[in-house]
């Protein structure tokens, strides 16, 4: 049973679509959450946050517009908090209703900021996740940002303009990049954070376009890839796997954008 059924007539359906890719090929597409409670996240990304829930192949995944989340079983070393990433950051039109679902759904707030009309709430196995209001939004709720922490925060962003052709910016006092579906930004940290391998955040996924011919391009820029490109015909995608310098693992899928 779920706890909190009323909340189904409160988040309405979203409609999914990842983002056009850039002239790289690349567009935001997933994040992956390892836990020993896949119900908990389930509740906190559909019940709550208001994902659709869309099966790739055999796994269950919320979605929203420019992202799924997938959640499977398994343990993890820790939260976002002291991983490099972060925290990760959706847009809502109505703060205080997102807010009152948070509650309901028995997460904690974390930290409330009324002045930019902001809040993070702390989901199951410490995933760290930022609220924002942006009031014009057309859609219950959108995909914003991935929040890094580094102690390399130059040499990072440059990491991903040059492989992924992220544009640099600055969002507010954030050193930024831009891909489609998604802004990168960063924190300055004194040391060098934890890998997200193995932690409740193990992962997030860029959909490619073309992924065999990205896949090479990588290779022949010294990139070493994880786990070469390879076809799951269960998942109906391609998938390869490469960590950047800083301990962020990455997926890269061709397919995913197909998902309805």
């Amino acid at each position: 049973m779920r706890w909190f059924p009323f909340l189904s007539l409160l988040v309405c359906p979203v409609m999914a679509q990842l983002a056009p890719p850039n002239a790289a090929g690349v567009s935001m597409g997933h994040l992956h959450i390892i836990t020993p409670d896949p119900e908990a996240q389930r509740r906190a990304w559909i019940d709550v946050t208001g994902g659709r829930p869309v099966m790739v192949g055999p796994l269950e995944f919320a979605m929203f517009p420019g992202l799924v989340v997938g959640f499977r079983k398994g343990d993890s070393a820790g939260g976002t908090d002291g991983s490099v990433i972060d925290h990760v950051g959706f847009l809502v039109p109505d703060l205080a209703a997102m807010k009152a679902r948070v509650l309901a759904g028995r997460l904690a707030i974390v930290s409330e900021n009324p002045k930019t009309r902001q809040f993070f709430a702390m989901f199951p196995d410490g995933v760290k996740v930022e609220f924002s209001e942006e009031r014009a939004l057309n859609v219950p709720i959108r995909f914003h940002h991935i929040h890094f922490a580094s102690n390399q925060v130059e040499a990072m962003r440059a990491w991903y303009g040059e492989h992924f052709d992220a544009v640099p910016g600055m969002r507010s006092h954030f050193k930024a990049a831009d891909l489609p579906g998604v802004n990168l930004s960063w924190n300055a940290a004194g040391r060098p954070p934890a890998a997200t391998v193995g932690r409740a955040l193990d992962h997030i996924g860029f959909e490619v376009r073309d992924l065999k011919a990205f896949a090479k391009r990588l290779e022949a820029a010294g990139l070493k890839l994880d786990m070469p490109v390879t076809e799951r015909p269960d998942l109906g995608l391609s998938i390869a796997f490469l960590t950047d310098a800083w301990g962020t693992r990455i997926e890269l899928t061709e397919g995913l954008d197909r998902v309805r």
